[in-house]
């Protein structure tokens, strides 16, 4: 193994971070885990005053506050990401945040053992080189002619209703069942995960508010400061609970919005 080997784990399950850090040393005595970050929101704080004291990240995907890749697109990390999650339809966006290996939960030695040895190649071989090469690569497969959903096909009633993905105002999910609802205040359950729906539908119309909610543009009637940086939004139909967009993510929502 490469010698001094310096890691920094992301992880939302302290089971599943112990169990990471337990391998890892097991594999290589020298290994130092140099942090365990737990949330988008204290990664992006950490990374941000410190860099240059780790060698490489193992990172979940799906944290309790969104996605890592916010922290890889709020911070300026140039080292390389191994991905580390339960979920194998990511694999596209980790890539393109200097993702190197992706690795499937419930993983074990042997897996843990192979990316390392990856990682000890690129370094080897130039890993700043072999990035650079991923990065081109994928950002020519991100601005690909990408074909978002125009319409859903909703079972209702016995009936097959076709539902164009504009008309419908936001998506919200409870008791893993997604629900999406309409001006008119119609509401269908889909046959999709809010994470399923994020991939799908035009980025430039729909934003992922939170773990609940995804929202069209056109539903916005107006945002609010909320507390601690976060942001409160009024939408039509009004749903039942309150929008509330994280203080990590306020930013990029306004971006949105503005465009």
């Amino acid at each position: 193994m490469t010698q001094n080997l310096h890691i920094v784990i992301i992880e939302d399950e302290a089971a599943t971070a112990r169990n990471l850090e337990y391998i890892l040393q097991e594999i290589d005595p020298g290994i130092e885990i140099i942090k365990t970050l737990q949330s988008v929101a204290e990664a992006i704080d950490w990374f941000e005053t410190n860099d240059n004291i780790y060698d490489v990240i193992f990172s979940d995907i799906r944290l309790s506050d969104g996605l890592s890749f916010e922290i890889f697109s709020k911070t300026k990390i140039l080292k390389p990401v191994i991905f580390v999650t339960a979920y194998n339809d990511y694999a596209i966006e980790a890539f393109r945040n200097n993702g190197i290996d992706y690795v499937l939960k419930p993983f074990d030695r042997e897996e843990i053992l192979r990316t390392l040895l990856k990682y000890n190649t690129l370094i080897a071989s130039d890993v700043n080189n072999e990035l650079s090469k991923t990065k081109s690569l994928l950002h020519e497969l991100q601005y690909a002619t990408k074909q978002y959903k125009k319409s859903f096909l909703i079972h209702y009633c016995g009936r097959l209703i076709p539902v164009e993905a504009a008309k419908i105002n936001w998506f919200y999910t409870a008791n893993e069942i997604v629900y999406a609802y309409l001006a008119d205040g119609r509401q269908y359950v889909v046959e999709f995960t809010l994470e399923q729906l994020e991939r799908e539908l035009n980025p430039s119309l729909f934003f992922r508010a939170n773990r609940q909610f995804i929202i069209n543009k056109t539903a916005v009637d107006a945002v609010e400061y909320f507390f601690n940086g976060r942001l409160l939004l009024k939408v039509h139909p009004l749903p039942q609970e309150q929008i509330i967009v994280s203080k990590a993510k306020a930013m990029d929502f306004r971006k949105w919005l503005d465009q």
